[in-house]
């Protein structure tokens, strides 16, 4: 083999192999949210039917960490926010504040809409790292925050939903 072809392979190796880790990212990053669109909007889930869902979009162990409770269905953790009722979260590496907000944003459009926009509500508020958060008037009466950020290494994408007496929470 001529020399120059061998060099050309090995730094065709060197790249493939150091490419490697942003394309896992990449598919990482795009599981995560795909499984935070898919699930984390639809009521009736206990944490492990949750889990198991998103398991299923994934195809294999989710690459991400999940927070899920819904107190209608389970007891909520003891560290639980004051007037949530329920909460999906997925955390994943790096920072994909934009790619997150596009894909939360399509999907909020996509029928049925998620909630018209209203004033964030006094349980909620901005944190570092908060690219997005906002509150969604829902059906009969209730009410979602979304929240999208970063939080160090991590982009994290949250969906509470409030108790139907919210307000007085």
């Amino acid at each position: 083999m001529h020399p120059l072809a061998t060099t050309l392979r090995k730094l065709a190796l060197i790249v493939m192999i150091g490419a490697s880790p942003a394309v896992v990212s990449a598919k990482d990053t795009h599981v995560a949210i795909s499984a935070f669109n898919s699930w984390c909007f639809k009521a009736g889930q206990t944490p492990a039917q949750a889990r198991a869902n998103m398991e299923r979009t994934a195809g294999a162990p989710l690459p991400f960490v999940l927070t899920f409770w819904d107190d209608s269905l389970a007891p909520r953790p003891a560290d639980a926010p004051k007037g949530v009722e329920r909460r999906c979260e997925v955390r994943f590496d790096g920072d994909h504040t934009d790619q997150a907000i596009h894909a939360l944003r399509k999907q909020m459009q996509t029928p049925p809409v998620f909630g018209t926009l209203i004033a964030l509500p006094a349980t909620h508020a901005a944190i570092d790292g908060t690219a997005l958060i906002e509150g969604r008037a829902l059906l009969r009466g209730r009410v979602a925050v979304v929240h999208v950020g970063t939080d160090g290494a991590q982009t994290f994408m949250a969906v509470d939903r409030l108790y139907s007496d919210w307000e007085e929470s």
